[in-house]
């Protein structure tokens, strides 16, 4: 149900839908000569697309039409079948448009990769210029490109009339119409050019082809008709024109979506909407409806709001055609050639083959170009599909293999997806290592099949009896190791989620291999971050090689299972941390390392913020409430004491931890923010409001982080907190 606001309507939606009608005449005509069909019929698809689709789609700025898409089929079709039997394969492409759209698989069109739509498009700009060419130099368009091509030099040199001076006097002005004042180009380009081209022909009384229109277009007849046998061609064109059709509906539909913040489509009822369309234009003699992007994106930028703009440009259409048929019979007929070469070279557009080449979809967009212009448009999308699963295959199965020679140590690391396609790449790489020297095989495996698994396995064996060594380290899930233990894994999903490296304790990822010694560790870990974590930090940690500018003082315990870039998300040069027992300040300046810290971190570096972090499980807290032995522990816990002394209840997330360490540690967060405040340099930054105190608490079995809300007098989780210091 259409919904209409006459404000709206009258402000937005009537001047917009002038604009779109303006356009989209000159294109309807253009494309129906350019399809072999009736030029009534490009006139029959605009109304119909405008009222029936605009009405029943489910994208309310979408305007719908004959599209340049479909050029190439329609072509194909009516030449093999007729007329009266393409408009039956119209009626039923859109039936089958209706039961997709019914069946809620819209969205599965938008699978197809943009490199082959894109090519596509070009090929059929390309198809399409090849044939008007022939008609601007005053000749007739052959039946395929090929020929188009082998005639063309013989046109080219042939005698040339006033359809040739119309053909080019059309291209030019629509070269120059963008660069005219924007008072000009209010006119609409198309609608400009081909009214001055026919103007021209007229004041300069050319003889030419000129427009065709039966004598009553109000004279609507039932033109389907069916085929007298060739059912299975007939099955095939359907498909390919509901599918064809489909996919540059939603495609426009969801580029619109882009152009405006109104509501966003929905695509099974757009499918709806536009097999509604093509059933009703095919049995009117028109051509296969789909949604315009020229149309739609010149329906946002002139400022409608609803679909009532899409509806209207359809009534103009039909108004204008019965009122003013004899202004459109006197168009030439290479006036609507020059603006299909026009249109056919801008859907060659090179942004797309730019970003096709960086995705790697270059060969899928060219491929499907030439199959569209060589052969036909499902040839040339069947084949861009068939390459693009080769290639998908290609990069999903791909390993990457390479060896790395440190003296008479090898060091070879597989990358990807290792399976039996890889093999024979593998043996012979790893057949190129020298017998007796030590190797050491690096597994950055996404997924590793028997095939795989056995070829590793001899070649170690092997490798090991001429008396070399293989260590080998995986990345990740463990593979390889599961396969010797016994415990094949069988596949990606039944894969454990691998923790990374530089998130899991050494224990985790150096136990494979049966590390133990701390020394070993390190020398391990020195290396891993070598390897990996050093090529990926290595232009951050350039730009801090003369200083550093760090935002936040972090203040935690020395404990190890706090890591503070870790639990804030941070990197080098965001933390300038200072870690004691307790994550304590000693009151009175009393420590002098502290003292020289929190001074150089505020006055030097200039930090805007600090933050004290206690955490759960505190040593330290709980040797406080205890009461800790005599010796430097109990000492340095002096500097707590007030911690315990402080009064009320600490709250964490609402509710008071049952554990009196952890409640301690709460109280002791607070007590450090105040021994903080009696430092010059910090009430001094904090009064000028160039400094922030912030009490965090790391509640470690639960990894939640959790900041103090001053409002609530609680700890509340990260996220949720609002975060005001208390005073």
């Amino acid at each position: 149900m259409v919904i209409m606001r006459p404000l709206a309507v009258l402000r937005h939606d009537l001047p917009a839908s002038l604009v779109v009608f303006l356009v989209a005449v000159p294109l309807s005509l253009g494309i129906a000569l350019a399809s072999g069909a009736p030029v009534a019929a490009g006139l029959i698809a605009a109304v119909v697309g405008g009222i029936v689709a605009g009405a029943l789609g489910g994208s309310a700025l979408q305007v719908s039409g004959p599209a340049a898409g479909l050029t190439v089929i329609m072509a194909e079709t009516i030449s093999t079948f007729g007329w009266a039997v393409t408009c039956l394969i119209t009626v039923a492409a859109g039936a089958l448009q209706i039961l997709l759209g019914l069946s809620r698989i819209a969205r599965a069109a938008l699978a197809i990769s943009p490199a082959i739509v894109h090519g596509m498009l070009a090929g059929i700009g390309v198809t399409i210029v090849l044939g008007q060419l022939h008609v601007i130099l005053g000749g007739k368009a052959q039946s395929s490109a090929i020929e188009n091509i082998a005639e063309l030099p013989g046109q080219i040199v042939a005698h040339h009339d006033s359809a040739t001076m119309i053909g080019l006097l059309t291209i030019a002005i629509l070269l120059v119409w963008p660069r005219l004042p924007k008072a000009v180009q209010k006119v609409p380009g198309p609608l400009a050019a081909i009214a001055l081209a026919t103007v021209a022909s007229v004041a300069f009384g050319m003889t030419l082809p000129r427009v065709e229109l039966p004598g009553d277009l109000l004279n609507v007849h039932l033109v389907p008709q069916l085929p007298d046998g060739g059912w299975g061609a007939v099955t095939v064109a359907v498909v390919s024109i509901a599918l064809i059709a489909s996919v540059e509906s939603l495609l426009s539909a969801v580029a619109v979506d882009r152009m405006h913040t109104g509501p966003r489509a929905n695509l099974d009822r757009e499918l709806v909407g536009q097999g509604a369309a093509n059933m009703v234009s095919g049995a009117l003699g028109g051509l296969p409806v789909t949604g315009v992007i020229v149309r739609s994106s010149t329906n946002v930028a002139a400022g409608a709001k609803t679909r009532v703009s899409a509806i209207l440009h359809g009534v103009w259409v039909l108004v204008f055609v019965v009122l003013l048929a004899g202004l459109i019979q006197n168009i030439p007929l290479a006036a609507l050639a020059g603006l299909l070469v026009h249109v056919g070279v801008k859907l060659v557009n090179p942004g797309h083959m730019k970003t096709a080449l960086r995705h790697g979809d270059l060969p899928v967009y060219v491929l499907t170009l030439a199959g569209v212009v060589v052969f036909d448009l499902l040839t040339g999308v069947l084949a861009g599909i068939g390459l693009a699963l080769a290639l998908m295959l290609r990069r999903t199965v791909w390993s990457g293999i390479h060896v790395e020679r440190d003296g008479d140590r090898h060091r070879v690391v597989v990358e990807g997806v290792l399976t039996f396609l890889s093999v024979p790449r593998l043996s012979k790489v790893l057949g190129a290592i020298p017998a007796g020297v030590p190797v050491r095989l690096e597994l950055v495996v996404d997924y590793l099949d028997h095939a795989a698994f056995e070829s590793l396995t001899t070649w170690q064996q092997a490798h090991e009896r001429a008396g070399g060594t293989v260590d080998v380290d995986e990345v990740g899930h463990p593979w390889f190791g599961e396969g010797k233990a016994g415990r094949p894994t069988r596949s990606r999903f039944a894969a454990s989620r691998a923790v990374p490296r530089w998130l899991a304790p050494w224990s985790d990822w150096q136990a494979v291999e049966g590390v133990d010694i701390p020394a070993q560790q390190t020398r391990r870990g020195a290396t891993e971050f070598h390897r990996r974590a050093a090529p990926l930090l290595r232009d951050t940690l350039s730009g801090l090689a003369d200083g550093q500018r760090p935002r936040t003082l972090f203040i935690t315990c020395g404990d190890s299972r706090i890591v503070p870039n870790l639990i804030t998300t941070s990197g080098p040069g965001d933390l300038f941390t200072i870690r004691n027992i307790g994550n304590l300040v000693p009151p009175g300046q009393a420590d002098p390392s502290m003292n020289a810290s929190i001074e150089y971190a505020v006055g030097v570096l200039g930090v805007e913020e600090i933050v004290v972090c206690g955490h759960s499980g505190c040593g330290a807290m709980a040797a406080l409430a205890d009461g800790p032995p005599p010796g430097p522990l109990s000492v340095w816990l002096r500097h707590a004491e007030p911690s315990a002394h402080r009064l009320g209840a600490a709250m964490l997330d609402g509710a008071v931890p049952e554990r009196e360490g952890d409640r301690l540690a709460l109280h002791n967060v607070l007590q450090q923010l105040e021994h903080l405040r009696e430092y010059p340099s910090v009430a001094a930054a904090e009064a000028a409001g160039k400094l922030q105190l912030t009490g965090m608490y790391f509640d470690v079995g639960a990894a939640q982080v959790h900041l103090f809300d001053g409002d609530a007098r609680s700890f509340r989780p990260a996220g949720a907190a609002v975060v005001v210091p208390e005073t």
